[in-house]
């Protein structure tokens, strides 16, 4: 398993277009990718669990990923998540 912690940096929060993406982008790799936040987890390849978190900014959550792809799928979501939701 590999994990990463990050901060939503968004000064918006995770609202419905940078959940899209994030469902998007999650959706590309083959590994089972949860995010969690205080005693929520939730798969990162679905759109209402990605909005249900109601991530606002600077909200941390941990990325948890395990699968044959999970470095680079965790690796991909911080990155989005670094540059604010820019594609």
């Amino acid at each position: 398993m590999t994990t990463a912690e990050i901060t939503v940096l968004n000064k918006s929060g995770i609202h419905a277009r940078p959940a899209a993406l994030i469902v998007q982008i999650a959706g590309k790799f083959s590994s089972d990718i949860h995010f969690a936040r205080d005693e929520d987890r939730i798969n990162a390849k679905s759109i209402l669990g990605v909005i249900a978190l109601g991530a606002s900014h600077n909200t941390t959550l941990t990325i948890e990923a395990d699968g044959p792809d999970e470095k680079e799928a965790v690796a991909a979501l911080v990155e989005i998540f670094q540059s604010k939701f820019s594609s």
